[in-house]
């Protein structure tokens, strides 16, 4: 299946504006011809933030559940919500109303804005770029212009628009590569059993495909590639509402203080990941989960000394990534500073950091996690890099 020279719609995620996406309880989606529906203010129920992945059972999200344990969220009647695991559900749910925040990445943002979705971005979570090339041990290069011709393995169609741009800014002819959509979340077993020469990965999923045995040999993007990474988009009429405004300054306030927690203690982080979701935390373990979440901080933090704060969007970051994506029919212009605001940044940074530290650092980290050494593993973090 090469998908090359096919824009968005011949892969069959065209959204037409008229129609309302719904979710059944078989997580198919279905249209009517609804409108979009009216909000109460500031929020008419609870306030939903909608994955990306299909699945919540992930060390990802973290700063969300450190947020919650530790009440940085109180006040706020918020709920996370999986999603389906198509790649463009989180932008289309937040642009209908089913959800109030996504988390997508920068090519499916862009095919939001460009399918006429009014979407802006209040926190860009991914400083660095996240994604990265697997390859199987020994075959792997760090010259990326070597998969052309050759065939690179993805769980969702959707995600070319992740690869393209960042292969292309490493100096590939993306003409020259065919994708293979390999399913969630099979396409890493996929590469394993030689089904293609490379796969899409990520920074946290590397140690999640070591603890499935999955061991590959990574170019990765938080080294290399000078693009974002996901970032959390809402509808842009809420920013404009002064009471939703305010509302999205405090809930961004939760997650930055979740941020700020798990940088000063990446073991009581995952703790209480591990603690919502049992079931990850028996197959990953702690050393893994660690490693994760390391893996994570080191793209969300960034260059912290260049930066405003967490979230705080890099404009020209986002520029060179919209401006490769038109130089290779991807996507329209897009200009950053139009999709793209800082303007919650304050706000959301707006807290006491030495008491979010100070809670950090008393909180108690119980079983194997409490054995773990944090820095040898940090000083380990790229071991498998190419």
């Amino acid at each position: 299946m090469n998908m090359k020279r096919k824009g968005i719609e011949d892969m069959g995620i065209e959204l037409n504006r008229r129609r309302l996406l719904q979710v059944g309880a078989a997580g198919l989606v279905t249209v009517t011809g609804l409108p979009h529906p009216a909000r109460a203010e500031p929020y008419d129920g609870a306030f939903t933030w909608i994955s990306p992945r299909g699945t919540l059972e992930v060390l990802d999200d973290y700063a969300y559940w450190v947020g919650r344990k530790m009440g940085y969220f109180d006040g706020l009647d918020v709920e996370m919500q999986p999603g389906p695991s198509d790649g463009t559900a989180t932008v289309k749910f937040v642009d209908v109303g089913q959800a109030d925040m996504g988390f997508p990445s920068p090519g499916v943002f862009s095919f939001a804005i460009l399918n006429g979705m009014d979407l802006t971005s209040v926190f860009h979570m991914g400083a660095r770029d996240t994604f990265s090339i697997a390859f199987r041990q020994g075959e792997g290069s760090d010259d990326l212009t070597t998969l052309e011709g050759k065939t690179v393995l993805l769980g969702s169609a959707a995600w070319q628009s992740i690869v393209d741009p960042m292969l292309a800014a490493q100096g590939v002819d993306v003409s020259r590569v065919t994708y293979v959509e390999a399913g969630w979340p099979t396409w890493g077993t996929a590469l394993a059993a030689g089904q293609g020469d490379a796969a899409l990965s990520w920074e946290g999923l590397r140690a999640e495909w070591i603890a499935t045995g999955l061991e590959f040999e990574y170019w990765l993007g938080v080294q290399n590639s000078p693009l974002p990474a996901n970032t959390f988009v809402v509808r842009s009429s809420d920013i404009e509402d002064p009471d939703r405004a305010d509302f999205l300054g405090r809930y961004l306030r939760g997650w930055a203080m979740g941020l700020e927690f798990a940088q000063a203690n990446p073991a009581a982080a995952v703790q209480a990941v591990f603690e919502q979701f049992p079931t990850l935390a028996s197959n990953l373990g702690p050393e893994l989960g660690v490693t994760s979440i390391l893996q994570q901080l080191n793209v969300n933090r960034g260059d912290m000394e260049t930066r405003e704060g967490w979230g705080w969007h890099d404009m020209e970051s986002w520029q060179t990534f919209f401006d490769i994506s038109a130089e290779i029919g991807q996507a329209g212009q897009i200009e950053a500073e139009n999709v793209l605001t800082n303007r919650f940044i304050g706000p959301a940074n707006d807290f006491d950091h030495a008491q979010v530290r100070a809670d950090a650092e008393a909180a108690e980290v119980s079983g194997e996690l409490a054995q773990i050494d944090v820095e040898a593993i940090r000083a380990n973090l790229f071991a498998q890099a190419i």
